[in-house]
This record gives structure tokens, sequence and C-alpha cells, in this order.
């Protein structure tokens, strides 16, 4: 049972879901920010963003599988990661710039967007000597981002929209969710025996590390 939880974190906080999910935080945030006010354009821009940082590395994924250039899907063996690490930088990277030159895109999700691609790229060098965890990584940067809204953009609550009507939302109760969710997500990676504490703790580095980098980078 405490396995299967465990996969089941992993699947949900994959770490080519992060992007995602801090798009769907900024737009809850501050939907004006990027220049739309109505669901159904939001929903597109995340559809968007799911389709290049998530849907299409991952076909590319199974289909090096299928031809045999990586032994798994999971890549538990760190040079399997190689060629995959390749391909999807290139999707992130071309990701990052596409939004950083369309018009209307907001200097925090350029921001946020360099900081994965930083930590994508610090990853791969480290893959070099050490499984690090990418779980971790995307776990990482998530919490940067956050942190970053906080204490850097000044950003103490926001209102969200609900069927029982607008309430407010302390960011220090979505910090505190972000760092319980880093910590299950470690502890399940542990528990599937996929990675040593090590590979862990390095990867919230990596992400957290990525996001600063990017903020000292554009700001």
């Amino acid at each position: 049972m405490l396995r299967y939880a465990a996969k089941v974190l992993s699947v949900i906080f994959h770490p080519l879901l992060m992007v995602t999910y801090m798009l769907v935080l900024l737009l809850l945030i501050n939907p004006y920010m990027f220049g739309v006010n109505c669901i159904g354009e939001q929903w597109l821009m995340v559809i968007q963003i799911f389709l290049s940082t998530f849907f299409i590395p991952m076909i590319a994924v199974i289909m090096m599988y299928a031809l045999d250039f990586i032994k798994s899907i999971e890549m538990h063996d760190r040079m399997d990661r190689i060629i995959p690490y390749i391909a999807i930088s290139t999707f992130y990277v071309a990701t990052y710039y596409f939004h950083l030159k369309m018009p209307g895109t907001p200097v925090a999700f350029q921001m946020f967007m360099l900081g994965v691609v930083i930590s994508l790229f610090l990853a791969f060098f480290i893959n070099n000597f050490t499984k690090i965890s990418m779980h971790t990584v995307g776990m990482g940067g998530f919490l940067g981002m956050v942190l970053l809204t906080i204490f850097f953009f000044q950003l103490t609550e926001f209102p969200l929209q609900t069927s029982f009507g607008t309430i407010k939302v302390e960011m220090t109760s979505v910090l505190f969710i972000v760092l319980l969710l880093s910590g299950l997500v470690g502890s399940s990676r542990l528990i599937l025996n996929a990675h040593h504490p090590s590979d862990l703790w390095g990867g919230y580095v990596v992400g957290l590390f990525g996001q600063l980098i990017a903020f000292n980078l554009v700001f």
C-alpha cells in the first residue's frame, strides 16, 4: 500500500509537470498579469504549456524506449538519461524562447521558466557523476518560485474565486503545502528505492538554486 501511494505521488508530481503547476498557480494568483480574464483563455495557456513541457517530451521519451535508445521509461540507470536530457532540454529551451519573445508574457513567468531551464542543465551536468533526483529538482524549483513570490514580489495573499464565493488565500499556507508536498515526494522516491538521500537533497538544492540564478539574471 505504501509503495502504491509512493508511485501515485511520483506520477502526480512528475518533474515534467512542474511548469504546468507553476503556470496554474500564477494564474490563480493573478490571471490579469497574462492579459487574460476568461477561463477559456486561461485553460488554453495551460494546455499549451502542458503539451510543450510534458506531453511532447514524454512522447519523445516513449519513442526512445520503443527504439531501444533507453532501457526503461523510468530511466533507473543514470546513463539512460543522457539522450532524454538532451531532447527535453531542447523542448524546454524552445518553450522559454517562445514565451520570451511572445508579447504579453509576464516577466515573472519568463523568469520562472528560465529557472527551470537552468536547473535542467545543472541536473544534466551533475548526472555525469551521480543520479540526481529530477522529482526533487522539480519540487525545489516549485518551492523556489513560491519563496520568490513571497519575499521578492512581496505577495502575501491572493483572492480565489470558488463556488462558495471569494476567499483569501495566504501565501504562507501555499508555502506550507509546497513544503509538505516536497517532503512527501522525496519520501516516495526513497520508498521506491529510486534514489539515495544525497540525490534527493541535491535535487532540492539544484531546483531552488536554478530559480535564484534566474532571478538574479532577470532582475
